[in-house]
């Protein structure tokens, strides 16, 4: 499974932006889908996931302002990002979660980069 992100960049507090992650290869029996993220100097922390059968799961932080979706006929994965604050600022990454023969496989894509200024 690759997985490759976009959406990514600069944008004043207040504003809005939204990520893409793209899945390809051999995608069947993918599970869970979601967005990470990793400030400078903190751990990688959920900020979102969404289940096969839809049902999502927020961070505290982000409930309220940020949606996370997926398109099935794309393999594709948004989260839409509301009313970002500097604390958002991080680089975000996609992840997957695949079972195949009983075993969980976790994939990771490239981080895409958000900054927030104030």
């Amino acid at each position: 499974v690759q997985l490759q992100a976009s959406g990514g960049g600069l944008v004043q507090a207040g504003g809005y932006l939204r990520l893409s992650c793209a899945a390809s290869g051999s995608i069947f029996s993918i599970n869970d889908m979601g967005w990470y993220r990793q400030a400078p100097g903190k751990q990688r922390e959920l900020v979102a996931d969404i289940t096969s059968g839809g049902s999502t799961n927020y961070a505290d932080s982000v409930e309220g302002r940020f949606t996370i979706s997926k398109d099935n006929a794309k393999n594709t994965v948004y989260l839409q990002m509301n009313s970002l604050k500097p604390g958002d600022t991080a680089v975000y990454y996609c992840n997957a979660d695949q079972i195949r023969a009983g075993i969980v496989y976790d994939y990771w894509g490239q981080g895409t980069e958000v900054t927030v200024s104030s």
